[in-house]
């Protein structure tokens, strides 16, 4: 079965090679025979078994530090660089964490049950580019990160044994100094919010008088019971959810908070009672709170964005009114709203302030009840209303016939509203006057929002009057700058244009030019651009231009190193081909270090799937990603299986297209292997990937795909699935881009469940899912059940449950399990001396002395 060499005197050489590296890595399972054998059949394992770490070299590259974040201050004065903690230990996977209606709540932090970290800050001053690191406590826990509106302090958590402290950091000293003990509430929402000036900051506090969380009842009380009256409520497969009284009252308990104002000298007074909070968020003049809280009923059936809400406004420093709150609106209990993505919750929704004005409210209302099968002119108005003025009533400052998506605010005379319709992929960008009532909108753009190639770019912002983010105006004060992507068919080349709304002329004021990715991410004072950079070899760091002269040269602000030097040598290209229909496709082409297809001949090779549905085929086959991109792999990602001697084809175009009124999953199962067979056939043309060697994997949706693939075709000698879902009758309120219901297309359903078609999957299959996946639809019982049909029709399967793992894998333990498998899969199905060969050739180059 030896086929990657083409002289024999490799091959005593390279069985010698392959049980040294089965002694080294401990892997028992190898032997002779894997590679002897076109079949091999597992042995049967049951129940728990050890971890395992990643194969070398990989074990040695998951050890590689996180590359810094940056985010910039609000002036455009500071720049930090936030470290992340990296993966979790298995440990504070398996803290305790309770699920309550879509949340999972750490009762011994009164925080999320794992949270994105930070342990270290380094400030960096633009104008001097002065360096300083913030001293903090050792093995920090930091997060919900939130500048001050002068851009001149930093507040954040940190999560210790006992809860979360609130810590203010000075950005011209790079001081850090702890405010409060672990009395936040951060089990729902950001606990924190800032006042305008040295007013302080709005925060939730756990009650001093919450008492110990209610017990579980012992017998239960009762049984659970649940009612429905005849409507219709159909709802997608969420997680989490509650399930008895008990559940109820534990999330009252953890979410209950009072409301405080805390200054910067950490004195604290009451604002507001405990209660159910979600958002509270103070008016950009800082006299008023936007007070959202959770009410009940609650639902066993929907998690708590959906529970019913009561918005209401409490005035601060306002007259006769202060103190006092006023509501808004009662939102009930949204159980059965319409299907379909463009359908919303009726009544008023998405409440906020206008940033460029001292207390102006909008929200949005649905027109159409929030039914988007329903016939309709209009769909969504935007009303305001000053806080002042509630008596008052509100002005509709805009009506849309599609959904409204966001609102840049500017000015008096200028903002900007963005409007989608899903059904059609379409996207409007419209420019109104919001203190000029009389003033027609203006449309300024119409387009399919999956057309990269005439996406426009997104607006800067700069800071306001209020120390808000308002729309960024040129010194002419009639023009506004875009930042895009800057897709074409020649490749990704991210832009800054400047756009006059007068003359609605476009002037391009710099783009990326190869070899370098390199996007715009702000304007800072002084005509500087600050722009991150990378390539292919270049790891990516943050420069400045000169707004003025762009040809002379950006002057580095960072030097983050290479994380994985190692791959350097990775073989990266953007290959295009076209589908037997003739929809352009493109992929991401990797080759190992050292592969040379003279000398070594085409490779086993790992195609990583995710499919895509669109309205039509021109902007399906459109590019969408450089060829520029710095690729080093991360956590679980299939790029690592290059340092082990194998290709890899990432994110191979694989559209599913809808025309003329058809639905895109009508034909998903032909036209997947219409785009499947054309990515087979460009790399095996090519000579670089071996037919018979052919290994398929993905994640969640690409999954999903994997396992339709391996019963549909016989394309590929084995597949990894991860996190998947298998079997749609479990989904039958619609799926992915699928807005029907198992009853309107029971058809439809049935052929795109792998699941009906497990008897035809001859093909070994890797399942690996976290056995707290949390996604929507993708249960660990879909891997459970999909590996209880190969077992019972006779397939080869290995399922492979990760305890405390949720959709995306955090822990580092399962993170080196995972790679295991996946190496493992590969070598056994498709394996060959060649791939032994590259790799002993890449540890030997980068054996450490």
């Amino acid at each position: 079965m030896v086929d990657g060499d083409r002289s024999s005197r490799y091959r005593s050489r390279w069985w010698s090679v392959l049980g040294c590296l089965a002694t080294v890595m401990g892997w028992g399972w190898v032997e002779s025979s894997v590679l002897a054998q076109p079949s091999v059949k597992l042995p049967s394992v049951t129940g728990a078994a050890r971890w395992q770490p990643a194969p070398p070299p990989i074990d040695q590259m998951l050890k590689a530090p996180a590359t810094p974040i940056v985010m910039v201050s609000p002036n455009r004065r500071y720049t930090i660089e936030l470290l992340p903690v990296g993966m979790a230990a298995l440990v504070d996977l398996a803290a305790p964490a309770l699920p309550l209606a879509g949340l999972r709540i750490n009762p011994q932090t009164n925080g999320p049950s794992l949270d994105a970290y930070y342990r270290g800050i380094t400030i960096t001053e633009l104008s001097t580019r002065q360096r300083q690191a913030v001293s903090l406590p050792a093995n920090s826990r930091l997060s919900n990160l939130r500048w001050s509106r002068d851009g001149r302090s930093l507040a954040l958590t940190r999560t210790t044994d006992r809860g979360l402290e609130l810590w203010i950091i000075d950005l011209e000293t790079a001081s850090s100094r702890m405010l409060t003990g672990p009395i936040l509430n951060g089990a729902y929402g950001p606990p924190c919010d800032w006042l305008p000036g040295t007013e302080g900051l709005v925060c939730k506090v756990i009650p001093t008088d919450r008492g110990a969380p209610p017990p579980m009842p012992v017998p239960p009380e009762g049984p659970i019971i649940e009612d429905h009256d005849g409507q219709r409520s159909p709802n997608r497969t969420y997680t989490n959810l509650l399930n008895s009284p008990h559940d109820e009252a534990l999330l009252k308990h953890y979410l209950s908070a009072t409301i405080e104002r805390i200054d910067l000298q950490g004195r604290r007074s009451l604002l507001l009672p405990p209660d159910l909070y979600d958002h509270v968020t103070p008016s950009p003049n800082g006299q008023h709170l936007l007070v959202e809280t959770v009410e009940t009923p609650f639902s066993y059936k929907v998690p708590i964005d959906r529970f019913p809400r009561r918005i209401a406004l409490h005035h601060l420093n306002q007259g006769r009114n202060q103190g006092r709150s006023q509501i808004l609106t009662r939102l009930p209990l949204a159980d059965n709203l319409p299907l379909g993505f463009d359908a919303v919750r009726p009544g008023k929704r998405l409440f906020g302030w206008r940033t460029d004005r001292p207390a102006t409210l909008y929200w949005v209302e649905a027109l159409d009840g929030g039914n988007s099968g329903q016939a309709a002119t209009d769909r969504d108005a935007l009303y305001v209303q000053e806080a002042t003025a509630l008596d008052q009533p509100p002005q509709r400052l805009w009506q849309s016939s599609f959904r409204f998506r966001y609102a840049w605010w500017g000015n008096g005379n200028l903002a900007l509203i963005e409007e989608f319709w899903f059904d059609e992929r379409r996207v409007r960008l419209w420019q109104v006057a919001p203190d000029r009532p009389g003033a027609a909108p203006v449309l300024r753009g119409d387009r399919n929002y999956q057309d990269r190639y005439r996406d426009p770019g997104d607006p800067l912002m700069a800071q306001g009057p209020y120390g808000l983010e308002v729309l960024r105006l040129a010194t002419d004060q009639q023009s506004l700058y875009l930042v895009g992507q800057g897709a074409s068919p020649q490749g990704i080349y991210p832009f800054l244009d400047r756009w006059n709304l007068v003359t609605n002329q476009m002037e391009r004021l710099w783009q990326a030019t190869d070899p370098y990715y390199e996007y715009p991410i702000d304007l800072l004072s002084q005509g500087q651009l600050l722009t991150q950079r990378q390539s292919q070899r270049e790891a990516p760091n943050y420069f400045l231009r000169n707004l003025a002269s762009f040809e002379s040269p950006a002057q580095p602000l960072t030097q983050f190193a290479d994380p994985i030097p190692a791959l350097a040598d990775i073989q990266q290209e953007i290959v295009y081909y076209q589908r037997a229909d003739g929809v352009p496709l493109s992929a991401t082409l990797y080759l190992p270090p050292g592969y040379q297809r003279d000398r070594d001949g085409p490779l086993p090779m790992v195609f990583w799937v995710y499919p895509e549905e669109y309205a039509d085929r021109n902007t399906a086959g459109q590019v969408t990603t450089s060829a520029n991109f710095f690729s080093r792999p991360e956590a679980d990602s299939p790029l690592f299986l290059l340092a082990l001697g194998y290709g890899v084809l990432l994110d191979p175009s694989l559209p599913i297209v809808g025309e003329n009124g058809a639905e895109p999953n009508d034909t998903y199962i032909e036209q997947l292997i219409a785009g499947a067979e054309a990515a087979v056939n460009y790399v095996v043309d090519r000579g670089i990937a071996d037919p018979k060697r052919l290994l398929v994997g993905g994640h969640s949706y690409g999954a999903f795909t994997v396992a339709n693939l391996l019963a549909h075709t016989n394309l590929f000698k084995a597949g990894i699935a991860r996190s998947g879902a298998y079997n749609r009758t479990l989904t039958p309120f619609g799926f992915q881009g699928e807005q029907r219901t198992y009853w309107q297309a029971q058809e439809t359903y049935t052929r795109l469940s792998p699941f009906t078609f497990a008897d035809r999957i001859n093909e070994p299959l890797l399942l690996i899912h976290g056995q707290r996946d949390s996604n929507p639809g993708t249960y660990p019982i879909q891997s459970e059940r999909m590996y209880d049909a190969m077992r019972g029709l006779g397939g080869t399967a290995r399922l492979v449950l990760l305890p405390y793992e949720d959709h995306a894998y955090e822990s580092q333990e399962a993170i080196g399990h995972v790679l295991w498998e996946m190496a493992r899969w590969c070598d056994l199905y498709i394996g060959t001396s060649t791939v032994q060969r590259l790799r002993m050739d890449f540890q030997q180059a980068h054996a450490h002395p």
